[in-house]
């Protein structure tokens, strides 16, 4: 069984800082990838940011150069270095993880719990 505990939101005042963090647990073979997503009220869940075996990264257009994401490989843990924050960056955000649980199994998609971030005006 694969557990992600992702963390670190909370409310802050545009133009302030948040670190989200998150661990993957149990069961894992290999991660493929890791990322994070974020779902406000009344819209779609959007990817916000992914990183790769190798740590490369992309990011949705709306928070290059603002958001870092980083892997520790060790841990099983991905994080996201959110700056100069926006009220739109408001949503809930929920990290993501593309994992195999065995060597024969095919990788999956796992989800972690979300964390609320609240950005203020």
């Amino acid at each position: 069984q694969v557990q992600l505990v992702d963390s670190g939101g909370g409310l802050v005042q545009a133009g302030g800082s948040l670190r989200l963090s998150c661990a993957a647990s149990g069961s894992i073979y290999s991660i493929s990838s890791m990322g994070w997503y974020r779902q406000a009220p009344g819209r779609q869940r959007e990817l916000v940011a992914t990183i790769d075996t190798r740590g490369s990264a992309a990011y949705v257009d709306s928070v290059k150069g603002r958001f870092t994401i980083s892997r520790d490989y060790a841990k099983n843990t991905v994080y996201l270095q959110m700056n100069s924050l926006k009220p739109e960056d408001t949503a809930v955000y929920y990290c993501h993880a593309n994992l195999a649980t065995t060597f024969i199994s095919r990788s999956r998609d796992y989800w972690g719990q979300g964390t609320q971030v609240t950005v203020s005006s």
